[in-house]
């Protein structure tokens, strides 16, 4: 037995005395020459563990005929290991000095000890092992001025504690603390003493948690009994909070917590109002329910002292890598004041919404996806805090599907629309509307290319059609309008059209590229209208023939174009380098038959004998063709410019930047031959730049080149005929936007996302967020950001016959947005936005905000002092999302 071990106690002696740190199996030959370990097993993947029984021989003496009978043959893979030996190897380490006590079996590790056991790592400032019992403990030393050294760290799979002193059970791992400090989740928590009774739970005294991470919170709950399971629950008895460790006399007689960021089923608390309109209540209040690994659901409701109500189910659903979405149902019943009062008004409305979205990876080729919105129009009146919901009178759904196959080559698409006025109460559903598509293809060409392709086998044919139909009918809540069944089946329509482009891009002519074109299209309608003036009436009355109707039109062209540019060079030295323009002209030579001609007609609209000319298929869901022949040529020109500058950041000799005058500025027009009259067709300007990378402006306009007379309708006579002149502006549009802001004062990384259920958005549900946030800014503050200042202003214009077709008129629309904030401090932020119209000299609302940053909680204050909807709300919660219903909140409400 001494020849066994003497070689591995040299090496272990050697490395004991070079350096305090060594493999466990170093001891075992020590343990082993003393007697205290009679036996020792060693494999290719595991360190020595020790044994507490003797070698046995489990052969029998037989005599051999190579060697004298009486040799023994000792069996030594036979062994018996004793119940308490470990499952792997202990790991340890020591800055200071190791001590092993042979005789009792302990083991001392002094100066930054560590031990490490599977997914167990202790540290401290000394540790203690007894082998015998397999126990560590674990304690902090003080240096000599009485500072704290290395207090125990315990890692146990995802438990993290830091303690006083520990004492753990390698084996069980079972184990008591005194004075620790662990985090679960986002909660910190802090006990006298702990007691870990499994791989999992554990209990605590005298415990203290909080979502604060500073040693002295600022706020806490205390609860002289706790148990947690690990990353999982956490559970106390009666507990009572307290605030910059003042304790407050009023507690709560139990408490569960979730401290998993998994789903899980629960309670949603609710949260108090106040409000005149809907008396005192509790908004939020709801449960949530995982029913399996793909579906849940959320029932919330609001509930009001005047009687009112609101009622929301929300289940969700999602299958990875094949498609998600989401059902919301709402049902309102909304009481304004008291039964009795003057102003009582008590209104039922309902919202469907559904979300679906399907992965592409799921059936490739294939898309399915749906965006519905449907409900009563006076329900977004009646939401409340909500004036983006509240103003918004246009509503939208869409259900879409789609398949492509043949590499591509061909398209088929179903969808179904639906869109609502709120204000004046009308539906219009579109369904189903169908579209098949044939991407151009390639008759004349070669299917196994041998040769160069020639010119005239680029000759590409295509083909789309297009089938749609609606129906419109109006709410039932509109106590001015009355429906039935025949009158919904009076308003619907069904269109068609086919269109067959044929194309042929010739070979380029030095820098010209020409292609010329011919297209058929085909316009199915199942109504016609028909106008007439009635003398009696004074008005025009309206007549609809239903049946089967076609109209078609051919197209023909030949198109030239090319691009011109120029640079100017500026003399060196100068910051400016080059100034650079592009100019992309473009030149058409169309003709199109009058096919459409005999379905247009002129009708008298006004008394005085007037006249305009309307067609037989205008109103129709599909619109329907212009008349007159075209026989002329459209002409276009595009323009883009460019300065080449120094760059004053970059100091060396060559270093420039581009930047970009003009992003666009197209002009187009048209010009017909073979007509009498109105030959120029109007000048369509498009102009589009971004002014030091932060100033966007868009803007379009339409300039007549004809006059008009008295009532506005256009004559055959240039406008420059008098004098010099570019047209008459008809319609027009410009939109400004830019956003100042200043320097953040450091860069935060986002945060990645995780693949949680419900980190799941669907469109209506970013929606609400979005929503919320514009709604609650002082809840999203950025103090990263000491100011930012958002300006926008938008203005349409446009020439509209009359309603009463007895002229024209201008009609313009035009206003301003603001939105900003600052930092009035570090901790300090207020804002606002406004909106202001132009056409009314008003401001139609304005919103003001101030968010004081609280370190682990967070005030906001939310007022809407002018506007239809006015509100103010005052919230203090916690930022941590476990303790987000924990909050102080105050709202009030007040409708025009």
């Amino acid at each position: 037995m001494a020849t066994f071990a003497i070689q591995p106690l040299r090496i272990c002696l050697r490395s004991m005395f070079s350096k305090i740190q060594f493999p466990l199996y170093c001891l075992f030959p020590l343990l082993l020459i003393s007697g205290v370990i009679t036996a020792q097993q060693r494999d290719s993947s595991q360190t020595l563990r020790p044994l507490t029984k003797s070698f046995t021989d489990t052969t029998k003496t037989k005599a051999d005929s190579t060697r004298d009978s009486s040799f023994v043959r000792i069996d030594t893979l036979n062994l018996k290991i004793s119940r308490d030996t470990l499952d792997a190897p202990v790991k340890y380490d020591a800055a200071d000095s190791a001590i092993l006590l042979i005789d009792s079996g302990m083991f001392y590790l002094y100066g930054k000890a560590k031990i490490k056991y599977l997914q167990l790592d202790l540290a401290a400032s000394a540790i203690e092992i007894d082998n015998n019992k397999q126990i560590a403990r674990a304690y902090f030393t003080k240096d000599s001025l009485g500072n704290v050294i290395d207090r125990p760290k315990l890692v146990d799979g995802d438990m993290e504690s830091e303690s006083d002193s520990m004492f753990y059970n390698i084996k069980t791992q079972k184990g008591l603390t005194k004075s620790t400090y662990t985090k679960q989740g986002e909660m910190f928590v802090y006990a006298s003493r702990i007691k870990k009774i499994d791989a999992e739970s554990f209990y605590a005294s005298q415990g203290r948690f909080t979502t604060c991470n500073l040693d002295t919170p600022h706020f806490a709950f205390r609860a002289p009994k706790m148990k947690l399971v690990n990353n999982k629950w956490a559970y106390s008895g009666m507990a009572y909070p307290e605030f910059e460790s003042v304790p407050i006399p009023v507690g709560i007689p139990f408490g569960i917590y979730p401290l998993s960021s998994g789903r899980h089923s629960g309670l949603l608390p609710p949260q108090f109002t106040a409000t005149e309109q809907f008396g005192l209540g509790l908004e939020g209040l709801g449960y949530y329910k995982v029913l399996n690994e793909y579906f849940d659901m959320m029932l919330r409701t609001n509930i009001y002292s005047y009687g009112g109500y609101t009622l929301n189910l929300s289940p969700s659903y999602r299958v990875r890598y094949k498609f998600n979405g989401a059902l919301r149902l709402d049902y309102q019943n909304t009481r304004i004041n008291f039964k009795g009062d003057p102003d009582f008004t008590n209104s039922k409305t309902y919202n469907i919404s559904w979300n679906h979205a399907m992965d592409s990876k799921a059936r490739p080729g294939v898309t399915f996806s749906a965006n519905v919105n449907f409900g009563s129009t006076q329900y977004n009146q009646y939401v409340p805090n909500n004036p983006n919901i509240n103003f918004r009178n246009q509503v939208y759904s869409s259900i879409q599907y789609s398949k492509t196959w043949g590499d591509g080559q061909y398209n088929l698409s179903a969808t179904g629309n639906h869109s609502q006025n709120n204000q004046t109460g009308q539906y219009n559903v579109s369904l189903p509307n169908v579209n098949f598509t044939v991407n151009t293809f390639y008759p004349l060409r070669q299917k196994e290319p041998v040769r160069p392709e020639r010119w005239f086998e680029k000759l590409g044919v295509g083909y789309n059609t297009q089938i749609l139909n609606q129906f419109s009918f109006f709410d039932s809540d509109t106590p001015y309008i009355k429906y039935n069944i025949g009158e919904i089946i009076d308003t619907m329509q069904w269109g068609a059209q086919h269109n067959i482009p044929i194309a042929l891009p010739l070979p380029p002519v030095g820098p010209f590229q020409m292609a010329p074109s011919i297209s058929f299209q085909e316009r199915w309608y199942g109504q016609r209208i028909f106008r007439q003036w009635n003398d009696s009436r004074k008005k025009v009355d309206t007549l609809i023939q239903k049946g089967f109707y076609r109209a078609q039109e051919i197209n023909t062209g030949f198109s030239i174009n090319t691009a011109i540019f120029g640079t100017l060079n500026f003399k060196n030295g100068k910051r400016m380098q080059a100034l650079r323009h592009v100019i992309r002209p473009s030149v058409g030579i169309n003709y199109k038959p009058d096919l459409a001609g005999k379905y247009f007609y002129e009708t008298q609209v006004d008394s005085l004998g007037n006249t305009l000319r309307f067609s037989q298929f205008d109103g129709n869901i599909i619109g329907s063709f212009g008349e007159g022949k075209f026989g002329g040529m459209s002409f276009g020109l595009q323009n883009n410019f460019e300065a080449k500058v120094r760059d004053k950041k970059d100091t060396s000799a060559n270093a420039t930047k581009k930047i970009k005058i003009i992003d666009n500025l197209s002009i187009n027009s048209a010009y017909n031959f073979i007509v009498d009259s109105f030959q120029l067709s109007p000048f369509n300007i498009i102009l589009s730049t971004t002014l030091f990378d932060n100033i966007n402006i868009t803007g379009a306009t339409t300039l007549d080149p004809y006059k008009v007379n008295q009532f506005g309708r256009r004559i055959n006579e240039y406008v420059w005929s008098d004098g010099f002149s570019l047209g008459r502006i008809t319609n027009g549009s410009l939109a400004i936007s830019t956003r100042f802001q200043s320097k953040k004062k450091e860069e935060v990384k986002e945060k990645t996302g995780s693949d949680d259920f419900r980190d799941f958005t669907t469109l209506e549900e970013e929606q609400a967020q979005m929503d919320y946030i514009r709604n609650n800014p002082a809840e999203f503050a950025d103090f990263n950001v000491p100011w930012s200042l958002d300006v926008s202003y938008s203005l349409n214009f446009a020439r509209q016959p009359k309603p009463d077709y007895s002229g024209f008129e201008t009609r313009v629309f035009s206003s301003v947005n603001l939105r900003g904030d600052f930092n009035v401090s570090p901790k300090w932020k207020m804002g606002g936005s406004a909106f202001y119209d132009l056409n009314t000299s008003e401001l139609q609302q304005v919103t003001m905000f101030i968010s004081r940053e609280l370190h682990c909680w967070q005030m906001s204050i939310n007022v809407v002092p002018v506007g239809p909807y006015r509100s103010f709300n005052i919230s203090i919660n916690p930022k941590s999302a476990i303790l987000r219903d924990l909050k102080v909140n105050r709202s009030r409400f007040f409708y025009n």
